[in-house]
């Protein structure tokens, strides 16, 4: 059975189960959260090792090749271009489709949630470079430990060489151990399809986020689905937009349901590969490199969500210094959430608020209720977009091959 199909069944079993739960059961629902987590983890077990092996190796085959720099620069090209993009057709869709405003309840108290900013800098290089191998969530000392272990390993070959064939074949291994929980995941999209379905029916009761909720659904298909596919009729080889999407489905799935990159990325990186074709020295660097600087879904979900609330609180029109203030200041957060692997959007409207001022500070706490689904719609463009330019960066640089369809797995 495809992967994808599995998933869905997954999730559908999951959607079904949720509605049969109350939703206002405190008990229930600690006990659905701590569901969650343990299925999160297991999405995550393999993915640290697989992917400090497969960037090493990665960098070491490129500066072989003499391609490292080149791919790197086109990846991030395509990360401004996309950010660009989503981010602008985000906010002009609000603006024109404007959804009601949401009553203003501030009974809760501020969180402190912050991106961080400092602290990334300061933990892409601790004391003990090893010591990087040990955060599970923020993974881009990980990429940085890899990445100079990569340089180290274009050396000299003649004392290179028999690390080189371990770290090869560490990545084969752990990219198979991977493989392994990414066919045992439908069980887990139960786990987290029952968890989303509950919190989703609380708010659909609640109604005053119903057009909030309509728009993001719609938009998110209508750009994952159709507007970004779009995009790689222009990319020569010429290439079916249409099988990349099919191919993409899992990612899709798992993504939307845990609103977790880390989650998703073992998923990511086993369908470019077995269904996309894209080989592993372009698609690893590429997806982590989208993967850490390249939210555009994420900031484009939380920069929808801040007109809203600013829409909620006064009732004037948009000028254009606000409307560029809120674009610009996404843009920048786009490349601000590596630390927040599973809260991007969330986090990303609390940083716009706080960013914006104005008495908006604490304005992302009337969609807490919401931000589950913020950052489902959020993770779900993120991956998608890191797919899709995954594939053409590796398609126009000579880094990828057609499988035919039957062959996906």
């Amino acid at each position: 059975m495809k992967i994808w199909l599995k998933f869905l069944i997954g999730s559908l079993l999951g959607i079904l189960a949720g509605f049969l739960f109350p939703s206002n059961n405190q008990n229930i629902l600690g006990a659905l959260a701590w569901v969650e987590r343990l299925a999160i983890g297991i999405g995550r077990y393999a993915l640290v090792p697989m992917i400090f092996f497969s960037i090493t190796i990665a960098v070491y085959e490129l500066r072989q090749d003499g391609q490292f720099w080149r791919l790197v620069l086109h990846t991030f090209i395509a990360i401004v271009c996309c950010a660009v993009f989503t981010i602008i057709t985000g906010i002009l869709i609000t603006l024109i489709f404007t959804p009601s405003r949401i009553p203003i309840l501030m009974e809760e108290q501020a969180e402190l949630i912050s991106l961080g900013t400092s602290d990334n800098f300061l933990d892409l290089f601790p004391p003990n470079m090893f010591s990087a191998l040990l955060n599970g969530v923020y993974l881009l000392p990980v990429y940085v430990l890899a990445f100079f272990f990569g340089m180290g390993l274009t050396y000299d070959r003649n004392y290179t060489k028999p690390v080189i064939s371990l770290v090869d074949s560490l990545s084969r291994i752990f990219y198979h151990v991977s493989s392994f929980f990414c066919e045992i995941l439908a069980i887990v999209m139960i786990a987290l399809s029952v968890y989303w379905t509950v919190r989703f029916n609380s708010v659909l009761k609640a109604e005053m986020f119903r057009d909030l909720i309509v728009l993001l659904g719609i938009w998110s298909v209508v750009l994952a689905f159709g507007i970004l596919p779009l995009f790689l009729y222009f990319i020569k080889p010429k290439t079916n937009p249409w099988m990349v999407l099919y191919g993409s489905l899992g990612q899709a799935l798992s993504s939307f349901f845990s609103g977790d990159i880390n989650f998703t990325l073992p998923v990511a990186f086993r369908l470019l590969k077995e269904n996309l074709g894209v080989r592993r020295r372009s698609g690893t660097v590429t997806m982590t490199l989208f993967t850490v600087f390249g939210r555009a879904g994420s900031a484009m979900t939380a920069a929808i969500a801040f007109i809203v609330i600013i829409h909620s609180y006064v009732s004037l029109e948009f000028t254009t210094l606000d409307i560029f203030t809120i674009g610009f200041n996404a843009f920048l957060i786009s490349f601000m959430l590596a630390r927040v692997p599973g809260t991007g959007a969330y986090t990303a409207l609390a940083a716009l608020c706080l960013a914006y001022g104005k008495g908006y500070e604490s304005g992302y706490l009337i969609l807490k209720p919401l931000a589950f689904y913020l950052i489902s719609i959020g993770t779900f463009i993120d991956v998608m977009i890191a797919t899709f330019a995954s594939h053409a960066i590796a398609r126009l640089n000579g880094f990828q091959e057609d499988k035919r369809i039957d062959h996906y797995i």
